[in-house]
């Protein structure tokens, strides 16, 4: 069912389409991939199996491989974590949570960022758990350390309700892209509006 819905979107859609979910073998992705998706998002899977995302790269290129890292915040600090400082003055770690956050697995978020990298990822897709579905911003903290922490794109992700969430996710998270779904799917804003909300304040972006 899944590739019919990719062959029908990829006729229609000119724009990168990228397919997440249930992703556990190459043949899989290949099978995305011939359908018309022009990348796979790889999380749950990914944590499994890191290798998996060196078999992707290496089968398909770093362009086709984007890794989704689901985080949230752990304030019990352990050697050998990264902490990050938060806007209250405390400071916790972020881990990779999988199954839609549900799943704890000790892993740290900077560090699983930058070996996701390292396989050969081409993107990190951060959600945050902590934001996600609040429409109060993104989690800037942790989107921040992750950008400054690997080479390839970070796209935020959890939390916009408002255009200015937009404009703080690259200026303060430093992230690379910005994304939102139920600001969009309600109509309570469009595509257009933000890029020439953030085109106004400096902000390069595509019109």
């Amino acid at each position: 069912t899944i590739i019919d819905v990719v062959q029908r979107a990829a006729d229609e859609l000119f724009l990168p389409l990228t397919v997440g979910g249930g992703f556990r073998t190459i043949d899989d992705m290949k099978q995305i991939l011939r359908a018309g998706a022009d990348k796979v998002s790889i999380n749950s899977s990914a944590v499994a199996d890191p290798d998996l995302i060196t078999r992707g790269a290496e089968r398909f290129g770093t362009q086709c491989i984007v890794v989704a890292v689901d985080v949230r915040r752990n304030y019990r600090m352990e050697p050998g974590k990264t902490p990050v400082a938060l806007a209250d003055g405390r400071e916790c770690w972020y881990e990779v949570v999988t199954h839609g956050g549900s799943r704890a697995t000790g892993i740290d978020a900077v560090v699983w960022a930058a070996e996701a990298e390292e396989r050969g990822a081409g993107e990190i897709l951060l959600t945050s758990m902590e934001t996600d579905g609040t429409k109060e911003g993104f989690d800037i903290p942790i989107t921040r350390a992750i950008s400054e922490e690997v080479g390839i794109p970070v796209i935020a992700s959890g939390g916009v309700g408002t255009l200015e969430h937009f404009y703080t996710g690259f200026t303060e998270g430093k992230a690379d892209a910005c994304l939102a779904a139920s600001v969009f799917h309600y109509g309570e804003l469009t595509v257009r509006q933000v890029k020439e909300y953030l085109a106004e304040r400096g902000i390069p972006v595509r019109l």
